[in-house]
């Protein structure tokens, strides 16, 4: 598993962070408090407060430069 953080702070962040991770083959988690969203979920994602970095677990064994190309615009600083 890969643990980041990332911001998604603008609705068309969270469009284009949906878009980016849906054709990757590997389980996204957004973890926000006690809550933990999939993150291949639009609506889910607006539940959560997109104010301040969210947690980001990623279930995979395999892809991880894939990913983490895909997921870098998205890191928290």
């Amino acid at each position: 598993m890969i643990a980041v953080k990332i911001s998604l702070n603008s609705i068309d962040k969270v469009k284009s962070f949906v878009n980016d991770i849906s054709g990757i083959n590997a389980e996204f988690d957004l973890v926000s408090g006690r809550y933990v969203i999939d993150a291949k979920s639009i609506m889910g994602i607006f539940s959560l407060d997109i104010s301040k970095p969210i947690d980001l677990n990623i279930h995979t064994e395999e892809n991880n430069e894939e990913i983490m190309a895909a997921i870098k615009p998205y890191l928290a600083e």
